[in-house]
This record gives structure tokens, C-alpha cells and sequence, in this order.
């Protein structure tokens, strides 16, 4: 499987696997989209990035920073309201990260 399809196949299941304890907490609609797009996208960015890092970090940063615009957003309304989310990035990211770079074939 190719980098990016792999990127964006891993990136659907880390935003399912996100949004899942969203719906049960009945989060909004809008938080749930938001959540699964961050993940596809991430996904994507981390599989065709040509950083020279390890998988595990690079993912990390690389969710951190597409997390960054709506982390302001939502912190400013609810500071506490972060904290489940940057432990979700830290989990999933580096997860993303990692099996990205140890499954994912340029070719």
C-alpha cells in the first residue's frame, strides 16, 4: 500500500476511534466532524511528510500543529476542555506516526 493511502486509511480509523466517545458524551455534531477531519488530514500530512524524524514524534507534532487553530478556539471558551484532547492527540498521533512510518512503502 502507498504511503499516503495508507496515511489516509490509518487517519479514518484514529478519527473513528476518536469520535466514537464523543457521540456516547453526545458531543456536537461540528466538534465530531472537526475531530475526524483532523485525524484524515493528519493522516495525510504525516504519510507525505518527508520529515526526517522518527514516525512516533513526527506524528505527534505534526497533529499538534493541525490541532493548533481549533485548540485556541476551544480553549479560550474552555481551558479544562483541552486536556482530554491533547491526550487524545498525544495517543493517536504518535500511534498514527508510528505505524505510518513502520507499515508505510513509497513507491
Amino acid at each position: 500500500m502507498k504511503k499516503a493511502h495508507l496515511g489516509l486509511t490509518l487517519g479514518i480509523l484514529a478519527g473513528i476511534i476518536d469520535v466514537i466517545p464523543m457521540i456516547i458524551q453526545k458531543l456536537t455534531w461540528d466538534a465530531n466532524l472537526l475531530a475526524f477531519s483532523l485525524w484524515v488530514v493528519s493522516g495525510f500530512l504525516i504519510s507525505t511528510s518527508d520529515i526526517k524524524i522518527k514516525g512516533a514524534l513526527k506524528g505527534m507534532i505534526i497533529s499538534f500543529l493541525v490541532l493548533l487553530p481549533s485548540a485556541i478556539l476551544i480553549g479560550w471558551g474552555e481551558p479544562l476542555s483541552l486536556i482530554p484532547i491533547f491526550m487524545m492527540t498525544l495517543i493517536l498521533g504518535s500511534g498514527l506516526g508510528f505505524f505510518i512510518d513502520r507499515y508505510g512503502h513509497r513507491k
